[in-house]
């Protein structure tokens, strides 16, 4: 399951980050920004319509992320 698919109030495990091949940078900026394994994150909330974008806590800080960049977040319940 990624961020992506989390519903929202929903709090997770972030197992791993892995980018889409056309922007490799994206695994280092996550992980930069607090998106580590270990890690628990909740979806706050979602822009309607269609979810975009994700509004995110992970830690103390809380990011917005559009669906494509929280897709790349691999969680666990």
């Amino acid at each position: 399951m990624t961020l992506a698919d989390l519903p929202r109030g929903s709090s997770a495990i972030v197992v791993s980050v892995r980018a889409p091949p056309e922007a490799p940078e994206w695994v280092e900026w996550l992980e930069a920004i607090g998106f580590l394994p270990g890690e628990q994150v909740r979806v706050v909330t979602q822009g309607m319509p269609g979810g975009d974008p994700l509004v995110v806590r992970v830690g103390d800080s809380t990011f917005a992320l559009r669906r494509v960049e929280a897709a790349c977040v691999t969680v666990q319940l």
